[in-house]
């Protein structure tokens, strides 16, 4: 992410320093973020937002979290939002074991949104500005 915008300011000052002998000149550069640079932290965001909920989902299937519970519940009905895609991709959806279960299709979602994110950034950089120097 090193889309950046340089705005260069030279100010030479024409006094001639007594001792010295010679002009003072102060250069100042200041730099600021590129709208392509916050469209990838944008994207970084939600790109990571999505794989820790499915995260956060799998390690309360893997405790056995109580479903009853509104956050618990609020998890898993969001993060089904972003596991449904991934579902039926392998042979079995989830490994029960006693209480707790594995969400197979979860682990798998996690992967695809990671090569997703990898993609989509993938292309944005192809597409970056070259920058001189």
């Amino acid at each position: 992410m090193t889309y950046r915008e340089e705005e260069r300011i030279t100010h030479t000052e024409e006094e001639v320093a007594p001792a010295h002998g010679h002009a003072v000149a102060t250069r100042e550069v200041s730099y600021r973020s590129s709208p392509g640079a916050m469209v990838e932290r944008l994207l970084l965001f939600i790109f990571g937002l999505i794989i820790g909920l499915i995260v956060l989902r799998i390690i309360l299937l893997l405790v056995a979290a109580r479903e009853g519970n509104d956050l618990v519940s609020f998890i898993y009905n969001i993060s089904e939002i972003f596991v449904a895609p991934f579902r039926g991709i392998l042979g079995r959806n989830e490994i029960a074991s006693g209480a707790s279960e594995l969400d197979v299709a979860a682990v798998v979602a996690v992967v695809g949104w990671f090569v997703i994110s990898l993609v989509v950034f993938g292309v944005l950089r192809i597409f970056r500005p070259s920058s001189t120097a």
